[in-house]
């Protein structure tokens, strides 16, 4: 039987590094099994904040990629101030950190660029793929975002093609996600910025969520919304089991956050706790390391290293992807956290999943009810905290912590299998 073909509309594409580029990647290396032969559209020239070349063995060998330039305002904008490097990942300097510089920059990134600065990429590409389409023949055409600049080419393709199957996958929320309100945006803006995602919610097919609460939210503003979430790749994890497997227990009690960590999802409440700890508790400070695995806003570590945790922080940088699965295994506890608001509900981070893998006990911080906590419950793979229980928390990490002592922190994780890259793609290809 003929398989499928799937036009895959993405930004992120290695050696793009982080998160962000894993979920159409892993859907395209699956793909095939499921009859649907993925064709990746991508800018030949992109900006990316991050650069992971160990990701280039996932993809697929005779995968078509299409590339056509990019022109994006990212360089001029980091001359002209070099924090604005953080504005391709989504980060900001908040509160006391901004600077009149860092103000200026992101009013000009939230009422200039609408949705967002990759939008010059937009019009070049409706262009060319109209006459791709035109020349072969595709059954469908995903748009990935963020940039959700790239749903208005599906949105301009659908106007074009009328019968075009389109689905927009919203990798995180546009007008939604917790930053949006740090856009300093004129109301002329936040209108357009409204009224773009409302076109797309309503042309599209198929609105992919990565998360119950935003596949939720999408269908009150008017999409035809279905949740996939994120997953862990059983080849990442059959590989990182692998090397763990004749392992003895850690030497030191390690909690280790590994990823991007601005200053929006910071656990201030949690290095307090743990200061208090090591103050406390010398038995405790005798055993305990923090390890860093990742990119760590500076002035967040700045704080850390000038508190009582000083002596305990293993900083291992930013490591490639297979690096950072394997730091995984080297932990007792691992860290996530999420923005406190109540609108990140739906925010499932990707690595959770990856942590999920590797059998370790899990320390969530985010709103009270989010997605996050229905994921550990369901899994009994850890605990979700808000973050003003100082108490639970502390009692969480001690309760770990004796357990370490003993020997008997043994993984005990159940049904994660649903979560894995290859189930996920086949829940994909029934919706396709």
């Amino acid at each position: 039987m003929e398989q499928k073909k799937i036009l895959i509309i993405t930004y992120y594409w290695p050696p793009a590094g982080g998160p962000g580029v894993q979920r159409w990647l892993k859907f395209a290396k699956y793909l095939p099994e499921f009859g649907w032969k993925p064709v990746i559209y991508t800018p030949e020239n992109p900006s990316y904040p991050l650069l992971d070349e160990s990701l280039m063995k996932d993809i697929p060998e005779d995968i078509e990629i299409i590339r056509t330039r990019i022109w994006e305002p990212y360089q001029l904008a980091e001359k002209l101030n070099k924090s604005n490097k953080k504005f391709k990942a989504g980060q900001f300097d908040v509160g006391k950190n901004q600077s009149w510089k860092s103000k200026l920059s992101i009013w000009v990134r939230g009422n200039f660029f609408i949705p967002d600065a990759r939008v010059f990429w937009v019009k070049p590409s409706i262009r060319f793929l109209e006459q791709y389409l035109k020349e072969n023949k595709i059954d469908a055409v995903v748009t990935s975002g963020p940039p959700h600049s790239l749903h208005l080419i599906g949105l301009g393709l659908k106007k074009k093609f009328p019968n075009l199957k389109w689905i927009a996958d919203f990798r995180d929320p546009w007008t939604e996600i917790s930053y949006y309100k740090h856009l300093k945006l004129t109301q002329s803006s936040d209108a357009k910025h409204r009224e773009l995602e409302s076109a797309v919610f309503k042309n599209a097919d198929i609105t992919l969520a990565t998360s119950y609460t935003d596949a939720e939210n999408f269908r009150k503003a008017g999409a035809n919304a279905v949740c996939i979430t994120n997953g862990f790749d059983q080849s990442d994890s059959t590989q990182q089991n692998e090397t763990s497997k004749d392992q003895q227990q850690n030497k030191t009690f390690t909690l280790s956050y590994i990823g991007v960590l601005e200053q929006l999802r910071n656990p201030e409440t949690l290095w307090k706790i743990l200061d208090e700890l090591v103050k406390e508790n010398s038995e405790f400070a005798h055993h305990f390391s923090l390890k860093l695995v990742g990119r760590i806003d500076d002035k967040i570590l700045y704080s850390i290293e000038n508190s009582g945790l000083k002596n305990h922080i293993l900083n291992l940088g930013y490591l490639s992807h297979g690096k950072a699965v394997e730091e995984m295994q080297h932990s007792d506890i691992l860290l996530i956290t999420n923005f406190p608001n109540d609108s990140s509900k739906g925010i499932i981070p990707g690595k959770i999943f990856e942590y999920l893998a590797s059998g370790k006990q899990i320390l969530s911080f985010g709103p009270s009810g989010a997605d996050v906590s229905k994921i550990l419950e369901e899994t009994q793979a850890g605990k979700h905290f808000s973050y003003d229980d100082t108490e639970t928390v502390k009692r969480f990490i001690l309760e770990k912590f004796d357990l370490w002592k003993s020997g008997n922190l043994h993984e005990n994780s159940q049904s994660i299998e649903q979560f894995s890259r290859r189930n996920l793609t086949k829940q994909l290809t029934g919706i396709l």
